[in-house]
Parts: C-alpha cells; sequence; structure tokens
C-alpha cells in the first residue's frame, strides 16, 4: 500500500522530494490471544489546496507526472508534458532527480493490483485525474450580464469538453456548475452568475474536493485489502504527520499541521516530564529536576 499512497499522498517540497502531505496513523490489530487480526490506514489532513496551487520549486501530488509520462493512457486522456497544465506548471520542476515518472506509473499500478483495485476501478482513478488536469485549464472571460462569466476560448472550450468526457458528465452541467451557484430561500432556488475570480475558485473547489474524495476511496480499499478487524479491542499505533511548516506562503494547511505538532508536543511534555517527575516527587526519589518549554499558553490561544 505505500507505493500507492506515496504517489497520491507526496509531493516534492522545498525540503524533501517525496514529502508526505498527509498524516497516517497505521493500527496493527490483535484478537485476544495476541495474535494479529488486522490492520487499517486512517489518514488526516490531506494538504486539499496542493491540487490547485503550488510555488517553485515545489510540485504538485507525484501521481499527475505519473500519469502525464504514461504513453498511451496520457494519449487516450489527450495529456501532454506537465508544462501545458495549470495545476503543475506554477512551478518549473517537472521531473525528480533519479526518478522516472514513466517506471512509477508502472510501480503504481502494480500497487493497485496489489491491493484489489480491479482495471475497471484503476481506469476511472486515472481518468479522474486527467479530468482534473483538463479542469485546471479551464479560463473565464467576463460574460454580458453584470458580474457573469462565460469560457474564455476554444482552448477552454476544448478542456472543459474533456473534463466532462473524462467525469462523464454533461458539459453545460459542468459548466453551469462553474459558472453559477444555486441559492435556496424560502420561495425557491435562486441561480446567482459568477464573475471570473468567482468562477475560478469554483473550478478549484471542485478540483480540490473530487481529489480528496478520491484519495479517502483509495485509503478505503487499502484498508479492505489489509483486513481490517473491526472487532478488534487491542491495538498498537504509530502516527506519521508533518512536522512544523513555516514557507514564504503559508495557508490554513499550515496552521492545521502546526497546531496538531503543538498538541502532540504537549501531550509529551504531560507524560515524559510534568507526570514522570510529579510522580518522582511522590515517590520521594532523588533527581534534578528536568526543565522544559511549557506550550500550554500556545493551545489556550488557539482553543479559547
Amino acid at each position: 500500500s505505500n507505493p500507492l499512497l506515496e504517489a497520491f499522498g507526496n509531493a516534492r517540497t522545498v525540503r524533501n522530494d517525496n514529502s508526505s502531505r498527509f498524516g497516517k496513523f497505521v493500527e496493527i490489530q490483535f484478537d485476544t490471544n495476541g495474535r494479529i487480526s488486522g490492520a487499517a490506514i486512517r489518514t488526516y489532513l490531506l494538504e486539499r489546496s496542493r491540487v490547485v496551487q503550488i510555488t517553485d520549486p515545489e510540485r504538485n501530488y507525484h501521481c499527475f507526472y505519473q500519469l502525464c509520462a504514461s504513453g498511451r493512457d496520457a494519449e487516450k486522456y489527450k495529456l501532454d508534458h506537465p508544462s501545458h497544465f495549470h495545476y503543475l506548471n506554477q512551478s518549473k520542476v517537472y521531473e525528480l532527480d533519479g526518478v522516472s515518472s514513466a517506471e512509477e506509473y508502472m510501480k503504481t499500478k502494480r500497487a493497485m493490483d496489489i491491493v484489489g483495485i480491479s482495471h475497471e476501478d484503476q481506469e476511472a482513478i486515472f481518468r479522474t485525474l486527467a479530468a482534473i488536469l483538463h479542469l485546471g485549464n479551464i479560463e473565464f472571460s467576463p460574460g454580458k450580464e453584470h458580474d457573469s462569466s462565460v469560457i474564455k476560448d476554444q482552448k477552454s472550450s476544448f478542456h472543459l469538453q474533456m473534463a466532462a468526457d473524462l467525469f462523464m458528465c454533461d458539459v453545460n452541467l459542468l459548466l453551469a456548475t462553474l459558472c453559477t451557484r444555486t441559492i435556496q430561500t424560502r420561495e425557491g432556488s435562486i441561480i446567482k452568475a459568477l464573475d471570473c475570480n468567482a468562477a475560478v475558485a469554483s473550478r478549484d473547489a471542485l478540483a480540490k474536493t473530487v481529489y480528496s474524495r478520491l484519495f479517502d476511496w483509495l485509503v478505503e480499499k487499502i484498508n479492505r485489502s489489509v483486513g481490517q478487524d473491526m472487532n478488534s479491542q487491542m491495538q498498537i499505533g504509530v502516527l506519521d504527520i508533518y512536522g512544523f511548516e513555516s514557507f514564504k506562503h503559508n495557508s490554513f494547511e499550515q496552521f492545521c499541521i502546526n497546531f496538531a505538532n503543538e498538541k502532540l508536543q504537549q501531550h509529551f511534555n504531560e507524560h515524559v516530564f510534568k507526570m514522570e517527575q510529579e510522580e518522582y516527587r511522590r515517590e520521594e526519589i532523588n533527581w534534578s529536576y528536568i526543565e522544559f518549554i511549557d506550550n500550554q499558553d500556545v493551545l489556550d490561544l488557539i482553543e479559547k
């Protein structure tokens, strides 16, 4: 399962060519006799914004570059070099040192075979990835009506049609989803036109939501393949999340990541320093007090 999670959940960052952009909790489950009875993977905080926005010298998720290098499959989905897609060309880093995207694509497909993802489902997965890339290339121009938008040109119309075909939905319905918003009132539904900026935001929101749900679906398939024991009362768990992050441009994801790290640090302080030394004091054990930085004030600032 690891190659599959890395393909869809890892990306190049400033410090790491293969940085996991999600939190992972791996749980090994045991029966009453102490034998392993199952396993499960739970994921947290997938960095959804990376799907639509990246900065040099970072990259989007590996799976997009793998698909663009997949040869016949790329041709089938009307894909080209990553530099031709808005969600990938915001950074000029398209290759990783010592890594072949074409070979990694084959490894990802083999990993899908191993966890029991059918060829039909694999086709749907890559079709969805291609649709997201085409979606990102749709541009908008101001419409005739006030605060409205329309498809910018023939190139954008092509990508709109491709996205609709790959999503297997009606092209006019997709266009309406991007350029309008339905508001529910007591009297009924009101359709409000979106200006160009709002249409772009709608496009990006759709791309992020689709990718996030695809990732969750993959994790669910992996859990089915490893045989999760829903009745297990005994587990050993290992948590792997990002460390503290501070970039040139930070988003809500960095806030959530750093908040999670502050909570973990406080848990560590509480059990390793506070509670342990309090027990030493009660037992009248002779020891040298260990000073530590208490970050409770940071948590109070966020939580209260």
